[in-house]
């Protein structure tokens, strides 16, 4: 028992109401579920990569002996690959370059020795998975496969995750921003000019964060290519769409939103966005996500910039599009109602 100032005694109980609050013992078990949420994602995302339907054209000369090689790949246990016809070497660098296969073989039935194309800059574990199933398949026929890169990475980008790391870099400033712009005053805008005018904050913070994270990992550090106004765009369109996503949290559920964004963005965005391990590595539910969250379309994205010409963007900046639209209206929406609330 202590004594206060006043005289009246108070017990162990009630200084640890003082103490911690209930809603502080709430949002400390949340922080607990979030943590551990976190850890099972990432482990359970990374802890055992399989590699299953990596798109890979086959090339042969004659095209009996290509439907024979593909319904060999095909057959194979686990299907790690996804093997179709293709008519040349050239068409199959094509659909390389275009994000359409990740690799190719290219099949030499006057000899022992066949080629595999593969793309490094798509990620060194998908390369390295696709070397190792066609590897272990042409020891099986006794013949050998060499390896050719036809899109490699970066000198300053040496395992091909630059872009990943860039992307989950902008993804942090956007949710990091909207948490800061509701703890100023409140996680719900109390009319839509607040909510407009948080907006407006966000989108000037995404065109600078866009911006200074294309030079630093362009000129500054030189570990991607590719277009800068391109790179910029995207990282000011990534931002903004996590920023979006947090503010519209907040709305909806008051300093909770802020755990909802990194639930969504963090523990299920980053293990799926094929950023160490490409969705065709990763566990099936981790490898369905993926796509359609914010990191795994800013990761695709940047690498397709940096190394693919903006191939294959278009489905990925949807994605962000939608998030951002999305965020931005449900943000103004739910300020109009709270606006529009009779006062008593």
């Amino acid at each position: 028992m202590n004594r206060t100032s006043d005289g009246p005694r108070i017990g162990f109980v009630d200084e640890l109401k003082d103490a911690v609050s209930v809603r502080a013992a709430v949002l400390v078990i949340g922080v607990l579920a979030l943590q551990l949420a976190f850890i099972t994602s990432y482990i359970g995302a990374f802890h055992h990569p399989k590699p299953h339907e990596i798109p890979l054209a086959v090339v042969t000369p004659a095209a009996q002996i290509t439907d024979q090689a593909v319904q060999r790949l095909s057959a194979l246990p686990g299907d790690p690959l996804d093997p179709r016809a293709v008519e040349d070497e050239a068409t199959a660098v094509r659909q390389i370059r275009n994000r359409d296969v990740d690799g190719a073989l290219i099949v030499d039935p006057r000899g022992a020795a066949d080629r595999l194309l593969v793309a490094g800059a798509a990620g060194a574990s998908l390369s390295q998975a696709l070397t190792e199933v066609i590897a272990t398949t042409e020891r099986a026929q006794r013949r050998t496969v060499a390896v050719v890169d036809v899109v490699p990475n970066a000198s300053g980008d040496a395992r091909g995750l630059s872009s990943f790391y860039l992307a989950i870099g902008w993804c942090v400033g956007g949710y990091l921003c909207a948490a800061i712009l509701a703890i100023s005053h409140g996680a719900r805008p109390a009319n839509t000019a607040r909510a407009l005018i948080r907006l407006g904050a966000l989108l000037l913070y995404s065109i600078a964060a866009g911006l200074l994270g294309t030079v630093i990992a362009g000129p500054v550090l030189d570990a991607l290519p590719g277009s800068i106004m391109a790179l910029w765009g995207l990282g000011t369109l990534l931002v903004f769409a996590v920023g979006a996503i947090t503010l519209a949290f907040q709305g909806l559920a008051g300093i909770v939103g802020i755990g909802l964004a990194i639930l969504l963005v963090v523990v299920f965005g980053n293990p799926s966005a094929g950023g160490a391990y490409a969705y065709p590595l990763l566990p099936p539910f981790w490898r369905a996500i993926g796509p359609a969250l914010p990191p795994g379309a800013g990761t695709f994205s940047a690498r397709s910039i940096a190394y693919f010409e903006g191939n294959g963007m278009t489905g990925p900046m949807w994605v962000l599009a939608a998030w951002a639209a999305g965020g931005a209206l449900v943000t103004t929406g739910l300020a109009l109602l709270r606006s529009r609330r009779p006062t008593t």
